[in-house]
């Protein structure tokens, strides 16, 4: 199964100044096309509750898993979209889609969700968004795994200051 990590970084590494900050305060218009594009074509998006909040409704024509330790498998839709909130791994999650058919899906955020499937060693590809902007402290992409060596696959330039690299790991 491919497991895409879709994310927005400054020109420092941070994916948020503060933890309840919204990427689209900061992010580009093209960024957000380039995610709900890349979010459409694989059909699921995981993510963490603390991201899920800063977006608050479900994503139109998407199927959207949230992970939260006090999550069942309970679900919600609304406005053209789906939203299941599991208390699950991430070796399990992939596991369980694969089983269902799921070929391919994001990973949304936050730095928990990140880091969590990156230390699993699940993530395949990896695009990276960035913006220019310094926040000088903030919430980091990722921690609390090893080395883990990538290779460039293609730069995009989204904007006349956005660039867009994809990597596969």
């Amino acid at each position: 199964m491919k497991v895409i990590l879709v994310a927005a970084i400054s020109a420092d590494g941070k994916i948020a100044q503060s933890p309840n900050q919204r990427s689209l305060d900061w992010t580009s218009k093209e960024d957000t096309a380039f995610f709900v594009a890349k979010t459409k074509e694989a059909g699921v998006v995981v993510m963490g509750r603390r991201t899920f909040e800063t977006i608050g409704k479900p994503l139109k024509g998407r199927r959207l898993i949230v992970l939260s330790e006090t999550g069942g498998k309970g679900g919600l839709g609304g406005k053209g979209g789906e939203v299941e909130f599991r208390n699950q791994n991430p070796k399990d999650l992939v596991q369980d889609l694969a089983s269902e058919g799921v070929t391919q899906l994001v990973i949304g955020g936050g730095s928990s969700v990140y880091s969590q499937f990156l230390q699993a060693g699940l993530v395949t590809d990896m695009y990276l968004t960035i913006e220019p902007i310094l926040f000088g402290s903030g919430i980091p992409l990722a921690q609390g795994f090893d080395r883990i060596q990538m290779s460039l696959i293609e730069v995009t330039k989204l904007n006349e200051q956005s660039v867009l690299l994809h990597y596969r790991i």
